[in-house]
């Protein structure tokens, strides 16, 4: 990603805030990592500066019209120096890190006169910035394992890209943003129910910067009861199914006879109910002892097939297995929310993101399908 004529860019104050702590829970079938005990990572261990790293890489080409400001260590200093950035270490921080660490780290960025807040979490980073009362435009580089808001951009390549529309006066319209969360009680009580928290002003672009994740509403459970019934009929012998995330998924499972894991994998074979709530490995175990097909539906308002609640899904597990065994379904109104936006991936690599881009059918109904393109 090089623009025609550096000399003609705009210069850009950043700042970068990494949560080390976002995304741990994703791989292991946890709603989210608020509940893990911290502990100290290194940059390998910790998914939120992967990520980050690949947004940051994308930008070398412009590091002279880029002046970057971060805490110091994992929350920012060593993924800049890494990307060969001379960042403005603004304040100390030690590991392990907690949300205090965000907002303080937040307020200090907010000193230095920065331009926009490049931050790297899920939606409980994001609530700690609204919790942080800022003002300024931030920018979401999808790190958790639940992300409701719209505060993220697509994936890692999308930040990048729309820092470059900044740097280049592409004309990016600021608004505020919901910042959602889950209901920790509701969930508890057997319900997914996003709790609206605050606003940040975020970067406008349906594009590049996702939208708020929309509940399915009660007209679409007839429709999924439809979609139910087609699937059942078509499940084969001897193949593993494994069910992701959604009403739609849950839907399917009432109509085997079984009650589907809230924000989790289970899986079904002959008819048997042979795992709930798999964490990564669990499923790479038995991805490699069946034919597998996996049921998913994207994320409501957002379109995202792959990347949010369901990092189960490794990029190992999604080669092995491969994308003709996706098994998309989604009700009309759900992609008609789309409003023409393609279904989008998110899987953590980038090349493999690229690999699947293209047409998808869609179980839509009962005996009914629609091509749907996904990127």
């Amino acid at each position: 990603m090089k623009h025609e004529n550096n000399s003609c860019l705009h210069s850009l104050r950043i700042g970068v805030l990494i949560n080390p702590m976002a995304g741990l829970g994703g791989a292991r079938a946890l709603k989210g990592s608020d509940g893990l005990p911290s502990i100290v990572l290194s940059a390998s261990e910790s998914k939120a500066y992967q990520r980050s790293y690949e947004t940051l890489k994308l930008l070398q080409s412009y590091a002279h019209a880029l002046t970057f400001f971060c805490p110091s260590g994992l929350m920012g200093e060593d993924v800049l120096m890494a990307c060969g950035f001379t960042p403005h270490v603004v304040c100390q921080m030690t590991q392990p890190t907690t949300a205090n660490d965000t907002m303080f780290a937040a307020h200090a960025l907010v000193t230095t006169g920065i331009d926009l807040l490049l931050f790297a979490g899920g939606d409980g980073t994001a609530r700690d910035l609204c919790q942080a009362g800022l003002n300024l435009p931030v920018l979401g580089i999808p790190s958790g394992v639940k992300m409701h808001s719209g505060v993220f951009a697509i994936n890692p390549e999308s930040a990048a890209e729309l820092i470059e529309k900044l740097l280049t006066g592409g004309g990016v319209v600021i608004e505020a943003a919901e910042v959602r969360d889950l209901d920790e009680v509701a969930l508890q009580a057997g319900k997914v129910q996003p709790r609206f928290y605050g606003e940040l002003n975020v970067p406008v672009d349906t594009r590049l910067v996702q939208q708020i994740k929309c509940a399915s509403v009660e007209s679409d459970e007839l429709v999924q009861t439809e979609i139910a019934a087609s699937v059942c009929e078509c499940l084969e012998p001897d193949v593993l199914y494994l069910f992701g995330v959604g009403t739609t998924a849950a839907a399917i499972m009432r109509d085997l006879g079984y009650q589907h894991t809230l924000l989790g994998f289970d899986a079904v074979l002959n008819g048997e109910l042979v795992g709930e709530d798999l964490d990564s490995d669990a499923v790479w175990t038995l991805v490699q002892q069946h034919p597998t097909r996996i049921i998913l539906t994207a994320t409501g308002g957002q379109g995202i097939l792959i990347g949010r609640g369901n990092q189960q899904l490794t990029p190992e597990i999604l080669r092995y297995v491969g994308r003709e065994a996706l098994w998309v379904v989604a009700t009309p109104k759900k992609l008609k929310e789309l409003a023409g936006r393609a279904l989008r991936l998110d899987t953590g690599d980038a090349a493999l993101n690229q690999q699947w881009r293209g047409l998808i059918s869609v179980t839509t109904g009962y005996q009914q399908q629609q091509l749907y393109y996904v990127e």
